[in-house]
């Protein structure tokens, strides 16, 4: 099969929490691929993405902010995203919130908040990009960001392992209900990776990283490109067959986690 359906030349691509960490590094490498890019923050704009999208790949980039946890303002972010690129062909959800906390002392404003983010966010998101997509005669690309604790749970985060779930099950039900119109809709699910402000906030003792990179088979944290680069296969024409998946992208660390631990 061609190289050439890898690329994304003449598409536009939305990606939110796009300031930083495995935002930006989607976005760039999208970027990269040949997409023009909407780079959504929820405060201040993603001026330095932006900047290295211009002078990395020559490709155009706007910024844009809005609380994705509104609804209005969601769809003010697409109506702006359309007002600067005319269409948008690829969206990528990736705004998040998570911190570390028990169930039992998680305040109902943080249980809010961290699903506002993730679930409210990411539907509000879709059904904008959607309605458009479907408008204008279908065809488009829907890519989630979750987590590998989706398959498993993990103690701490009981907030964000619920809202990534219910945006598992968003992904599968818009897969079905959307594959008419040629929408295809998937999401990936990293383990641990190499982001510093996720990294310093979730595991923040050189004995906790150690604990994690041990328990990984392939022994080593995940980077953001391995992310981008599973983002921008299910965008591109290479995942034309391919809908309601969601690629676990862990170095299988959510494996081997039977009863007897044995490692070799």
């Amino acid at each position: 099969m061609p190289l050439d359906r890898f690329r994304l030349d003449g598409r536009v691509a939305l990606v939110t929490g796009a300031s930083r960490g495995l935002g930006a590094g989607m976005a760039i490498a999208l970027a990269g691929a040949g997409a023009d890019v909407v780079l959504h923050a929820s405060q201040r704009p993603a001026e330095a993405t932006a900047g290295t999208i211009a002078q990395g790949t020559g490709r155009r980039a706007v910024t844009l902010t809005a609380d994705l946890a509104d609804r209005a303002a969601a769809d003010r972010l697409m109506s702006e995203a359309l007002a600067a690129f005319g269409r948008i062909d690829i969206l990528i959800n990736n705004a998040a919130g998570n911190f570390i906390c028990r169930a039992e002392d998680l305040s109902p404003n943080g249980w809010d908040a961290v699903v506002g983010i993730v679930l409210n966010g990411s539907f509000y998101c879709s059904r904008a990009v959607g309605r458009h997509m479907i408008a204008r005669g279908g065809s488009g690309a829907i890519v989630s960001i979750l987590a590998n604790y989706v398959w498993t749970g993990s103690a701490g985060t009981v907030h964000s392992a619920a809202a990534k779930a219910g945006v598992m099950s968003l992904t599968q039900t818009l897969a079905v209900e959307w594959a008419r119109y040629n929408i295809r809709v998937n999401a990936v699910a990293p383990g641990p990776i190499e982001t510093p402000g996720a990294a310093q906030q979730l595991w923040n003792t050189p004995e906790a990283v150690q604990r994690i990179t041990e328990s990984i088979p392939l022994k080593r944290w995940g980077k953001p490109e391995d992310v981008a680069d599973a983002v921008t296969f299910l965008a591109s024409d290479h995942a034309g067959f391919i809908t309601g998946e969601i690629l676990t992208v862990d170095g299988g660390s959510w494996l081997g986690k039977g009863p007897y631990g044995f490692v070799s």
